[in-house]
Formats: structure tokens, C-alpha cells, sequence
């Protein structure tokens, strides 16, 4: 599976439309990924933003740039991350996707064209598809194109996932699938994420064996023991780590936000990261700027978009690129 930095044909978003899903949000998180794809497209990058219906076509053409591509799919949640293709090359440069089974994340969050939204989207763009038992959302895991992988315990070892599969059986069927043939196990993910413990939350891969981790912000930060067990656990396991600041504490109606820097996205030309109102913030978009000297780097408004459970990186899902020669 190439690193998301790799080169790109296009990326998937998903354009948000359950009122249910992000109560008194919808409209404000419908800007914000509108903003979001607009800034990729705008980049030079090919954009196709998946809308539910007529209503939701007509308000997505109203916000975004008109080199956004808008297609009709069915899907419920707009976690494309999790729920769309995960494409892999071969090793004779051609590119087929795989699709794990899905639950709704541990059988939390279960809606209709969730199961089939991946597979859909990879036929139609002309890819085989190869298909697992194992419960695997996109979200979980972050490779960094050598075969190392880095997940979280709370979430892959989570019992409503794969509740009869043991460490190393999760870990044959990650190499078998996707070339995975070393995985850094990190331990919790941050607190109140709706996914377990999904590590693109956590930590992301910047290079090949070089991790970033988030560092805590204040003596209130509520993630500071998970951010540095994640450091400790990549450090020993011989990774190079960088760290950058997390948002610090952010509320809303009285609960912790999973509110992280991390989910940003990669594309071809552009680094989106979001942002939440954090007096971090723009030391934030500043830091992991400095970790990509060949792309620009914006921070954009996600704060709406967490409303509903996750953000930029969680709604999109990249095409690699065809491998040259193939």
C-alpha cells in the first residue's frame, strides 16, 4: 500500500447530509468540507466529492470551486477513510483495491451504503477487488510504503472487531493484504474518538520510519499520557519520532473533542490540516508545514466537521497514482 504522500490521481470526499449525524452542524460541517475539497481542487489535484441526493448535489455546487467533480453515491456516514477503497500496487505496477469487512465501527454507527460504498467506487474506477473477513476500517492504519505500519491496541485488538483473531493472526492478515510486514502497536488512542482509538488521530507516518506524535499543551491537556506512551512505544521501536503541539483542551456541551492536528490530509501539491479555534492552531498548521517542505500546507476550519464524529482526513480517500511503466 504506497504512503499517502505518494502521488495521486484524484481523492474521494465526502460531502455531509445527515442532519441526524451532526445536529445543529449540518450546514456549517457542509462549508467546511466544501472548503476542503474546493482547496485540493484549486491545488491542481482532481477532486470527486460524493453527494447523497438532489438537495445535497444542488447545496454542494452552491459552496464549492467548479473544478470539483460531484458524484451521486449512496453512503450514510462521510468517513471515506474508513468505509472506501484501500488501494494497493502490485508488483507488476497495477493497482487493485481492497475491502475489509465493515461493522459501524464496532457496531456503533451502522447506516445503509456504508458496507458497499468501497467496493462501489473501486470497480467504477476500473480496479479488481480482493476482499477480507477481517473488520478493518481505513482510519486504523498508517503506513509508511516500506511495509512498516502503525496502529493502536484499543482499536485492532478491540473485541467488537475481531473478537477471534489474536495479535499475530491481525498481523498476517495485515501483510497479506496490504504488504504490512512490521506493525508499531501503540496503545490507546485519544479520548472520546468514536473509532477506538483510530491512529490517524494519534500518529501519522511523514517519511519512511519517521512518525509524527502531537505534544501535549498545557497541564490540562487531557491527552498527554496517551500522546507520550505513543512516542515512548515508536521511539523504542526504533522509529523516529516528531513531535507537534496538540490543540490542548477543547470542549463541547461539557465533553473532551478528539481535536487533533494529526488528521490532516495529504494530497498531491497540498497539506490540509484542520483547525478548531485552539490558540495552537496556527502553531500547529506551522509545525507539520516543517514536515513537508515539498507541498504547501493550510490550515483550514474543522471544528463543525468533528461535530460529527472525525475530519478532513477521515472524510477522504486517495487513488495512488499508476506506478511508471505500469
Amino acid at each position: 500500500m504506497p504512503p499517502e504522500w505518494a502521488p495521486q490521481d484524484w481523492i474521494w470526499i465526502g460531502f455531509p447530509h445527515l442532519a441526524e449525524e451532526w445536529p445543529g452542524w449540518l450546514a456549517p460541517a457542509q462549508v467546511q468540507m466544501a472548503d476542503f475539497a474546493s482547496a485540493v481542487a484549486e491545488s491542481g489535484q482532481s477532486v470527486r466529492l460524493l453527494v447523497r441526493d438532489d438537495a445535497n448535489e444542488a447545496r454542494a455546487r452552491a459552496l464549492v470551486s467548479s473544478k470539483v467533480t460531484l458524484e451521486r453515491r449512496v453512503y450514510g456516514d462521510v468517513w471515506l477513510r474508513d468505509t472506501g477503497p484501500l488501494v494497493v500496487r502490485e508488483a507488476d505496477g497495477t493497482r487493485t483495491a481492497r475491502r475489509f469487512g465493515f461493522n459501524g465501527w464496532g457496531g456503533k454507527y451502522l447506516m445503509p451504503g456504508d458496507e458497499a460504498i468501497g467496493a462501489e467506487l473501486a470497480r467504477d474506477a476500473g480496479l479488481a477487488v480482493q476482499t477480507s473477513a477481517m473488520i478493518l476500517e481505513g482510519g486504523a492504519v498508517d503506513g509508511d510504503g516500506t511495509g512498516l505500519v502503525a496502529t493502536t491496541e484499543q482499536c485492532l485488538l478491540n473485541r467488537n472487531r475481531n473478537p477471534h483473531m489474536s495479535r499475530a493472526e491481525i498481523e498476517t492478515e495485515l501483510a497479506t493484504q496490504l504488504g504490512f510486514d512490521r506493525v508499531l502497536w501503540l496503545g490507546e488512542g485519544l479520548i472520546n474518538d468514536h473509532t477506538d482509538g483510530h491512529v490517524d488521530n494519534l500518529a501519522r507516518f511523514v517519511g519512511p520510519n519517521r512518525l509524527v506524535v502531537p505534544q501535549a499543551t498545557g497541564r490540562d491537556d487531557p491527552n498527554a499520557a496517551i500522546y507520550e506512551n505513543a512516542a515512548a512505544r515508536a521511539a523504542a521501536f526504533g522509529v523516529e519520532v516528531a513531535r507537534i503541539p496538540s490543540p490542548g483542551l477543547l470542549t463541547r456541551d461539557g465533553l473532551i473533542e478528539p481535536a487533533s492536528y494529526v488528521n490532516f490530509a495529504i494530497t498531491s501539491h497540498l497539506v490540509v490540516v484542520p483547525t478548531f479555534g485552539s490558540p495552537h492552531d496556527a502553531e500547529g498548521v506551522a509545525a507539520i508545514a516543517a514536515l513537508f517542505p515539498d507541498r504547501d500546507t493550510i490550515g483550514l476550519p474543522g471544528e463543525a466537521v468533528l461535530a460529527g464524529g472525525g475530519g478532513f482526513h477521515c472524510a477522504s480517500q486517495q487513488m495512488p497514482a499508476l506506478a511508471t511503466g505500469a
